[in-house]
C-alpha cells in the first residue's frame, strides 16, 4: 500500500504522487515547446520574405510586385500572373471585382489551372488563399517553386548513369560542382549552406573571373555569405531572395534555400546552354567564312585564266610563220612549251 502523508492542513496526499510531479521537469518541457514555437515562426518569417521575393523576381516582368506574400495573392490576380509567367500559357480572364465571391473565382482558376498541370493540392482550397492562411499560402508558392522550378532538374551521373531527378538531382549537382573546393562538402540544403563557401564555390566554377575563392575563410561566414549574395546579385543578375543573417543560424531554412539555390541552377545551366549555341554558331560562321574565301580564290583564278587566254589569242592570232624548216621548228617548239607551261599553270 502507497504511503499516505498527512499534511497539517488536512490534505492527503500519496507520496508516490511527488514523484510524477516534477516542476522543474515542466518547466523544461515549456521551455522546448517555447523554443520549437519560435524556431517554427523564425522558418516562416524566413520562407515568407524568401517566397515573396522570388514570386516579385518573375512578376516584375509584368512590371507587378506585391508588398505582402498573405495579402496580396487574396484576390488572385497576381497569382494568376505568376502562373501565365511560369507556364508561359494563357489563363482565363481574371473576374473584375474586389468581393469576396470574385477573389474566389479567381484563386479557383490558378488553383484548376495547377489541377490541369498535374499538381497535386492536398487539403487546399480558394478560401485558404483567400483568408490569408500564412501556413497554406506557403505551402502553396512552395508547390508552384516544385512544379515551375525543380521538377524538370536531371542530371546524369557519369558512374553508374542513373537519372535522378528534382530535388535529389538539384543536390547532385550542386555536389558535382563544388567538388574539391577545400571547406566545401554539400550534403544537403540546410547546414552545407552556413558558412556560406558554397555559395561561393558555384559562382567560381562558373564564373572564376568573379570570387577570389582562396582569399575566403570558413570561420568569416558573414562576410562568405555577403560577398556571394552581392556577386550574384549585382554581376549575374540574380535576386538577393536571401540574407546572410538566414543562413548563418544553427538550422537554415531548407525550403528557402532551395529556392535561392535553383536560381543559380537555371541561371548556369541557361548560361552554358548559351556557350554550346555559340561555339556552334561560331563554327557555322568559320565554315561561311572559309565557303567565302574559296570563291573569292576561284573567282580570282577564274579572272586570271580569261585574261591569260585573250593574250594567249592575241599572240597566236599575231604569230607569223617561218619559211624554213629550222623555224618551223622553233616555232613548233615554242608552241609545245606554251602548251606544258603556260596552260598548266592556269589549269
Amino acid at each position: 500500500m502507497t504511503e499516505i502523508e498527512q499534511y497539517s492542513n488536512g490534505v492527503r496526499w500519496e507520496s508516490g504522487m511527488d514523484e510524477d510531479f516534477d516542476p522543474g521537469s515542466n518547466s523544461s518541457k515549456l521551455f522546448e515547446r517555447s523554443r520549437i514555437k519560435a524556431l517554427a515562426d523564425e522558418r516562416e518569417s524566413v520562407q515568407k520574405k524568401t517566397f515573396q521575393k522570388w514570386v516579385n523576381s518573375h512578376l516584375i516582368r509584368m512590371s507587378c510586385r506585391i508588398q505582402d506574400l498573405y495579402i496580396d495573392l487574396r484576390d488572385g490576380k497576381m497569382l494568376m500572373k505568376l502562373l501565365e509567367i511560369l507556364s508561359g500559357e494563357r489563363l482565363p480572364r481574371p473576374t473584375k471585382g474586389k468581393m469576396r465571391i470574385h477573389c474566389l473565382e479567381n484563386v479557383d482558376k490558378a488553383l484548376q489551372f495547377l489541377h490541369e498541370q498535374k499538381v497535386h493540392l492536398e487539403n487546399m482550397g480558394a478560401h485558404d488563399i483567400v483568408d490569408g492562411s500564412s501556413r497554406l499560402t506557403l505551402g502553396l508558392i512552395w508547390t508552384i517553386i516544385l512544379r515551375f522550378q525543380i521538377q524538370d532538374i536531371t542530371v546524369e551521373e557519369t558512374d553508374n548513369s542513373e537519372t535522378k531527378s528534382a530535388k535529389d538531382a538539384l543536390l547532385l549537382w550542386c555536389q558535382m560542382k563544388t567538388a574539391g573546393y577545400p571547406n566545401v562538402n554539400v550534403r544537403n540544403f540546410t547546414t552545407s549552406w552556413r558558412d556560406g563557401l558554397a555559395f561561393n564555390a558555384l559562382i567560381h566554377k562558373h564564373r572564376p573571373d568573379l570570387i577570389q575563392y582562396d582569399k575566403l575563410q570558413k570561420s568569416n561566414a558573414l562576410y562568405n555569405l555577403n560577398n556571394a549574395f552581392e556577386v550574384a546579385e549585382e554581376k549575374l543578375g540574380l535576386t538577393r531572395l536571401l540574407d546572410p543573417e538566414d543562413c548563418n543560424v544553427e538550422f537554415p531554412d531548407e525550403k528557402s534555400i532551395i529556392t535561392y539555390v535553383v536560381t543559380y541552377y537555371h541561371y548556369f545551366s541557361k548560361m552554358k546552354a548559351e556557350s554550346v549555341q555559340g561555339k556552334r554558331i561560331g563554327k557555322v560562321i568559320d565554315h561561311a567564312l572559309d565557303s567565302d574565301k574559296q570563291v573569292q580564290d576561284y573567282e580570282t583564278f577564274t579572272s586570271d585564266l580569261l585574261e591569260w587566254i585573250e593574250q594567249t589569242i592575241v599572240i597566236l592570232n599575231d604569230r607569223q610563220f617561218a619559211n624554213s624548216l629550222y623555224g618551223v621548228q622553233q616555232q613548233l617548239a615554242a608552241f609545245q612549251l606554251l602548251q606544258n607551261q603556260g596552260k598548266t599553270q592556269k589549269v
